[in-house]
């Protein structure tokens, strides 16, 4: 499971960067299409998260470096378990914004909405490149 939600964290990191890129470029469409993506993904995601969590009973794979590499994935996962916390409900306020035409409140809060969502779905890769690939 956690390679799966590696991958899905991936995917999302894909449709977020093409749907900054549409944006920027005037493709409203294309952009709502693959922000859509991101966010199904993202939920998939999740669900996915916590059903392992539930499976595993809230275990936690412990991090097998040692010295600065540990102390440079604490970092990481601290801050990328805090504004994972904090981006769901930005990610449902942004997208509220745009579903109600708000284009203004949409782009106000999606100024900071799309790069915690980035990284965090970034991060979510590298925790999972550092406790299953890099560090076995």
């Amino acid at each position: 499971m956690p390679f799966v939600n590696s991958c899905l964290n991936a995917t999302a990191v894909v449709f977020l960067t093409v749907g900054f890129i549409a944006i920027k470029m005037g493709a409203k469409e294309l952009h709502r299409k693959m922000m859509v993506s991101a966010f199904v993904t993202s939920a998939i995601f999740l669900v996915g998260y916590v059903a392992h969590k539930i499976y595993v009973k809230g275990v936690h794979t412990p991090f097998p470096g040692e010295g600065t590499w540990k102390a440079i994935y604490l970092t990481m996962l601290a801050s990328h378990v805090i504004l994972a916390m904090a981006i769901v409900p930005m990610i449902l306020i942004t997208m509220k914004h745009a579903i109600k035409g708000d284009f203004e409140k949409h782009r106000r809060i999606a100024r900071w909405t799309f790069p915690i969502w980035y990284y965090v779905s970034i991060t979510g890769v590298l925790v999972y490149c550092f406790l299953y690939v890099w560090f076995v």
